[in-house]
This record gives C-alpha cells, sequence and structure tokens, in this order.
C-alpha cells in the first residue's frame, strides 16, 4: 500500500496499480477473502445444517473451526417441557425470605430481626389466620408477603422496585403492604403488653430497683414526620412548633427493662402531651396500683391528673423562679435522667423502620395510626436493650 512509484513526465509520486485495496468495487479482478469473511461464511453454513439436523429429528456433531481451537458440540432434539418446570424457571431469582435462610446479615438489613428462624417465630406467632387473609396473593406464600411488609417498613423501598424484586404488579405490592399492616396491627393488638406489678418488680434491673423501686412505667412522647397536606386544616393540626415541621405524635410507654408496655393513638403534631395523656386509657383506674410512679420528661406535666389514684409522676425538678436547683435536686435529676434514657433507646430501636424517620406520604396518612403501632410493637420480638444491672 506504500509502495509508490515516479512519473517520467513529473516529479508527483503515484501508488503502484496493484496496490489500490481490493474491497473496493472497481477491483473485481482480485478476489482476496479475509478471514473474517471465512468465519462468517463458515457460521451460515452451521446454522443451515443445525436446522436440517432439527428438522429431520436426528442427531448431528458439528465441529466449529476458529483461529485457536476446535469444539465438538451435539446438538439433539429438545424435549417437551413440563409446564410446572417453565412456572419454576419463571419464578427462578424471585426474591424469597428462603433465599436467606443462611444469611443472618440479609434477613436483619431487610426486616430487623436477626436470622431467618427469629422472622419465622414472628409469622408462626400470628397464627394460622395468616393463610385466611381477605386479600390473598395467590402467587407468594404469606410468610414472604410479611417479608415484603417489613422490607417497606425497614428500608422505605418504593413498590415500584419490590414488584421487580418479587416479580408482582405494583398494585399488588400496594395491596399486600396494605393488607398485612392491617393483620398485624389487629393481632399485635390482642397481646397484652402492660405487665403486671409482680412482673414489673420481678424483672426490674438491680440499679433501678435501688433507685426507683416504684416505677411502673417510663413514658415519653416522640414525633414522626409527615408530608405537608393540601388541607389548610390539616397543616394546621399537624404542625409541629418544636420539630418545625408536619408531624404526627405519639405517646410511648416502656418498662425498666426495656419492654414497650404502651402506646397511644397518633395525634397531630400541634397536641400537647397532656392532652395525649388526658385522652389515654393511662387514666384508668385498672392501669395503676396505689403507689405506683411514674417516670417522664419534664414537659410531662401531669401530676394532678393521677393524683386521685396516689400515683407519682416523677419527673425533673423545674426552676420555677429559682435561678439554679439545689444540689440535693441536682444529684436526683442525674438519677432520673440515666434511668430515663431507656425509653430513648427504645424509641431509637423503633425508628430503625426508616419508615418512621422518612416523612410518612399523604397516602398512608389514614393508616400512619397503626404503622407507628406495629413498628412499636415489634420491638418486643427483639433481644432486650436494657442489662439486669442497668
Amino acid at each position: 500500500m506504500g509502495v509508490t512509484n515516479v512519473c517520467n513526465k513529473c516529479d508527483r509520486s503515484r501508488l503502484k496499480i496493484d496496490a489500490v485495496p481490493s474491497v473496493f468495487s472497481f477491483r473485481p479482478d482480485i478476489n482476496i477473502v479475509s478471514p473474517r469473511a471465512l468465519r462468517m461464511q463458515s457460521r451460515k453454513a452451521t446454522r443451515v445444517d443445525k436446522s436440517t439436523a432439527l428438522d429431520q429429528g436426528i442427531q448431528q456433531e458439528v465441529e466449529v473451526e476458529s483461529t485457536h481451537n476446535s469444539t465438538t458440540i451435539s446438538i439433539d432434539s429438545e424435549p417437551d417441557v413440563p409446564k410446572d418446570m417453565e412456572i419454576q424457571c419463571e419464578l427462578l431469582g424471585r426474591y424469597s425470605i428462603e433465599n436467606f435462610r443462611d444469611n443472618p446479615e440479609a434477613v436483619s438489613f431487610y426486616t430487623g430481626f436477626r436470622f431467618y428462624e427469629h422472622f419465622m417465630f414472628l409469622f408462626h406467632a400470628l397464627g394460622p389466620a395468616a393463610y385466611e387473609l381477605k386479600y390473598k396473593c395467590s402467587s407468594l406464600h404469606p410468610s414472604d408477603q410479611l417479608f415484603i411488609t417489613l422490607i417497606k417498613l425497614r428500608c422505605v423501598q418504593e413498590d415500584l422496585e419490590l414488584s421487580l424484586l418479587f416479580n408482582l404488579s405494583v398494585s399488588t405490592i400496594a395491596r399486600i403492604f396494605n393488607t398485612w399492616i392491617n393483620f398485624l396491627y389487629f393481632q399485635l393488638k390482642e397481646l397484652n403488653i402492660w405487665p403486671s406489678r409482680d412482673i414489673v418488680d420481678k424483672h426490674m434491673p438491680v440499679d433501678f430497683q435501688r433507685k426507683f423501686p416504684s416505677t411502673r412505667v417510663i413514658l415519653d412522647a416522640t414525633e414522626i414526620p409527615i408530608q405537608k397536606s393540601q388541607d389548610v386544616n390539616i397543616q394546621s393540626v399537624t404542625w409541629s412548633f418544636y420539630k418545625h415541621k408536619n408531624t404526627v405524635k405519639t405517646m410511648v410507654g416502656c418498662t425498666s427493662r426495656g419492654a414497650i408496655s404502651y402506646i397511644s393513638d397518633c395525634y397531630g403534631g400541634s397536641t400537647s402531651d397532656r392532652q395525649i395523656i388526658e385522652d389515654s386509657s393511662l387514666l384508668d383506674n385498672t392501669r395503676f396500683e396505689s403507689g405506683d410512679s411514674i417516670m417522664a420528661d419534664r414537659g410531662i406535666m401531669v401530676q394532678d391528673l393521677f393524683a386521685n389514684n396516689d400515683v407519682y409522676v416523677n419527673t425533673p425538678t423545674m426552676l420555677k423562679g429559682k435561678s439554679q436547683l439545689e444540689p440535693e435536686e441536682i444529684v436526683r435529676d442525674r438519677r432520673v435522667a440515666s434511668k430515663r434514657i431507656h425509653i430513648e433507646h427504645v424509641t431509637g430501636l423503633a425508628k430503625r423502620f426508616k419508615f418512621l424517620k422518612s416523612e410518612l406520604p399523604n397516602t398512608k396518612l389514614l393508616l400512619t395510626n397503626r404503622i407507628v403501632f406495629v413498628c412499636f410493637a415489634l420491638t418486643n420480638f427483639k433481644n432486650e436493650i436494657v442489662d439486669k444491672f442497668a
């Protein structure tokens, strides 16, 4: 290609006559077939031979030659695949709790439970009613429907993403979540999470027993952010001056050992702690015994509401116009704060369900009360979070 000759009449260099590439149409007299063209011709011949062998229903061996090695491929007529096997092939790769039987890290990441058997303990605790729900997804086992619900609560995954993982439609994922939130709410509501005085004393930590032996419950209010509603009235009710956003508020109580023992209904973020307690079942005469005490934050000033039942509300001391507290009051307040922190740990554990940390969508506003209850109630299925010597 690079060889030239010099014209006698002029000094310009020209290509030799046989130096023009053979791929151009004006060189029909030179038939040079490239190695690539040879391979393409061989593949075409192989396809023709394969189709002929399949039509005749016979076996044949085809040698495919390449520049590096030769491979012998045996082609058989494909047998009829059973329909059940086709379904299994379609389901291959679908997410399922069974896929993580030996992967505790994945189970913990998706559900918050330590391992597969821990998750199945919750599923079996729900009873046979899990198989008889009004809305049934026949293509998905009930344990996987629970798995979907916990993934959405734990990881806040979109319905579209879950539909791709579980090979279901987006509308089916939404119906499964709504159905199982309602089912979990009513099933867990049947559990008596309010322990007796004897049980509280039996499991009370050693140091707690020494300093605050009469404590029956530790109360605290927590707020969950929600999306801003288009309704002005709902905006006003749910606006929280403390969080500076639209929220719903609930009152949560735990025992001295960290077990959830009380979960109130949800209220708008503008509702005060006192209003929630006034509307709660905590004022029932059957809740407390004479001499019990409630440990709470400084803002929960409800001593007068429980005075008739001889129940003391143990809160940090208010200044009430004083410039500083007495040394004895400071020591006592520090002791109260060191024990009241248990409810903060429980609330933080429940909010590992990221559904409670991200803004709840307006489409789930009607389910907010039940979603919050389920997330807090599920913490009782986990290990104790307060040491017995605390």
